[in-house]
């Protein structure tokens, strides 16, 4: 456990982001300075607000600690959110104090202005000195725990905070870290690579979960693909989360910097958080070998179903079987439970709890996902085959209906992205008089690749190839580039929205 390593192991590597390094003893420290800051110094009550604004650095570990220990909610904010955005999220959190760096500090201040009553941080010196002068309480372990609040990414609109179930102690926190790590394969067994932006719930949360079973943690301030390999091999990395836009990025690499690629200590690649095409996952596994862990699940249930390369080989295209606590299962538009290889809304049982989490402030939205007590959807479609692994078609607010017929997007996604001139795609609907939607490809095409009318025809026979006839986008747009969000999912409002202006949209 994380004071247990500060006791034992004061002195080894706990966080580096390539430019501050703490170690265990260090980082614990830290994490009993703020922690009493917040509550001594701050008076924040236990079940108050902290946000955190800032790139990818170890304060930002020690923050997101330092409020959960002193039972406050913490809030990572996407740094890539427009600034009214921002000012939205800092408002809906509730939050008290707002911790920036130098890169967003004058954002922040701004923000700050509109909103009375929340008092700015700025890391680096002012808050060493700050953190120098605090008396460092020790951490009661009995003392209630707080909990991250991160917010929805907001593809499809405002985004909201989800607040998970809260352990009943800092203890139980803590010890709750380590057997999550440990059921997901994070056994603080080796270094771990954070490899996309710490805002987001997998790549934070996972490598919090490695760090308190004794993982010291690498911070990539920003994604790089020759970096990254670069990285796993001369730190030796032993796990890092990836997501589907990484491996991509990666097999385009020219074939000799792939084949230098050594990483024998690189035991887990988990990998999640958007679809990943069949073709790609099976070329990363022939280049890096069995060790791509893909998993499913959200910021509000956290990790749902598993599944490993060797059985992912054998059953291609599913994210898993549940994890034990968990049961996943289909239902249709009643709430009727379906049968095996049936399509329908994915719903989850939790066995821990009647609600894993609610949305923060919408009481509304968090009764609409859930089922009954304790069994919540995500939004996603799909099915459970009979021998119980988890096919994903889509997201039901990506879903097209065309002619009274559900369209999946998804699966025409991976399609066209096995085109050889393809480099990302967004398929959606748009207005059709006839059908009422009608399927629409927009393409982000591969480096040297000229849009054309023959290519979109090429692109067409390849779709008309593999895909029913009503599964063929009826046009395509050429995009310079496509509007992904960091964590690998598509803004897909932003491409489908201006085809709906003044129209009154049923899905």
């Amino acid at each position: 456990m994380l004071f247990e390593l500060a006791r034992t192991r004061s002195a080894a590597l706990a966080l580096d982001d390539g430019t501050r390094t703490r170690s265990y003893g260090e980082l614990v420290d830290r994490i009993a300075r703020f922690a009493s800051f917040l509550r001594h110094d701050a008076g924040l009550a236990p079940g108050s607000h902290l946000a955190l604004l800032m790139g990818n650095r170890v304060e930002g570990i020690e923050l997101l600690l330092g409020g959960i220990f002193a039972g406050l909610w913490v809030t990572p904010i996407n740094w890539h959110l427009a600034e009214e955005e921002i000012d939205y999220v800092v408002g809906d959190s509730g939050a008290c104090v707002l911790v920036t760096d130098d890169r967003y500090a004058a954002l922040a201040h701004r923000v700050a202005t509109r909103h009375p009553g929340v008092r700015v941080l700025e890391v680096g010196d002012g808050l060493d000195r700050l953190l120098d002068a605090v008396h460092p309480r020790p951490i009661d372990l009995e003392g209630p725990a707080g909990g991250n609040m991160i917010y929805t990414s907001g593809t499809t609109g405002r985004p909201k905070g989800v607040k998970r179930a809260r352990p009943s102690s800092v203890g139980a926190a803590l010890e709750g870290f380590v057997r999550y790590g440990r059921g997901i394969g994070l056994d603080g067994s080796g270094p771990h690579l954070i490899t996309g932006p710490m805002y987001h719930a997998a790549p934070l949360m996972f490598a919090v979960y490695d760090n308190a079973s004794g993982a010291p943690v690498l911070i990539l301030p920003r994604w790089d693909d020759r970096e990254a390999l670069e990285i796993l091999m001369r730190r030796e990395v032993a796990h890092a989360h990836f997501v589907p836009t990484m491996f991509v990025r990666l097999l385009r690499l020219p074939e000799a910097e792939r084949a230098a690629f050594r990483a024998p200590k690189l035991r887990v690649a988990l990998h999640g958080a958007a679809p990943i095409s069949v073709a790609v996952k099976r070329r990363m596994i022939e280049w890096w070998g069995p060790i791509l862990v893909e998993y499913w699940g959200g910021t509000e249930g956290g990790v749902n179903t598993l599944i490993d390369s060797a059985d992912w080989l054998a059953h291609p295209g599913s994210v898993g079987r549940a994890l034990p606590g968990f049961e996943v299962f289909a239902v249709d538009e009643t709430g009727r439970r379906l049968g095996a290889s049936e399509v329908g809304d994915l719903y989850c049982r939790s066995a821990s709890s009647p609600e894993p989490f609610a949305y923060h402030g919408d009481p509304q939205k968090t009764a609409a996902a859930y089922l009954e007590p304790g069994v919540f959807t995500i939004g996603d479609v799909g099915f459970v085959d009979g021998a119980g692994y988890v096919h994903l078609a889509d997201r039901r607010s990506h879903m097209i209906i065309s002619g009274g017929v559900n369209i999946y997007p998804a699966e025409i996604e991976q399609v066209l992205l096995e085109h050889p001139a393809v480099a990302d795609v967004a398929v959606f609907g748009i207005p059709d008089e006839e059908w009422g939607e009608s399927v629409k490809a927009a393409i982000e095409l591969r480096p040297g690749e000229r849009a054309s009318e023959a290519l979109a025809v090429s692109l067409l026979a390849h779709a008309r190839a593999h895909l029913a006839g009503y599964k063929v986008p009826r046009s395509i747009d050429f995009e310079a580039e496509l509007p992904r969000h960091p964590s690998g999912k598509l803004y897909v409002r932003r491409l489908r929205d201006p085809y709906w202006v003044g129209r009154d949209r049923k899905i």
